[in-house]
């Protein structure tokens, strides 16, 4: 083999190698995302729930006092969406959170569809 030769079989050609077509386009699926829920109770303070959406979720006061409204209201608002590692660990921190404090405010996750 010349070096001519040798020099443009080293060079991909348009059509390509079959093996490295799927190495160049890997069908990784996306995980699956859940939304933490806060849920609406008669005795739970609002402040609190303001409090417990700034300190876990990094909302603003403006942002926290929002969705606290529509909690309030609706009964229900999703206050994120993540992975399915960090939603379990954000229910977990607001409801020890709520305990600690002796509220009964629920927090809780969903499969986003």
């Amino acid at each position: 083999m010349t070096e001519h030769q040798w020099m443009m079989s080293d060079k991909p050609d348009d059509e390509g190698d079959p093996s490295l077509l799927v190495q160049t386009r890997p069908k990784t699926k996306r995980p699956p995302l859940y939304k933490v829920l806060l849920l609406n109770d008669d005795y739970t303070p609002m402040e609190f729930v303001v409090h417990v959406l700034e300190r876990f979720f990094g909302m603003t006061h403006a942002e926290a006092f929002e969705i606290m409204l529509t909690v309030h209201k609706k009964g229900v608002a999703v206050v994120g969406v993540f992975s399915h590692e960090i939603a379990e660990t954000k229910v977990g921190q607001v409801m020890d959170f709520a305990r600690r404090h002796q509220h009964p405010l629920q927090c809780t996750m969903e499969r986003e569809e």
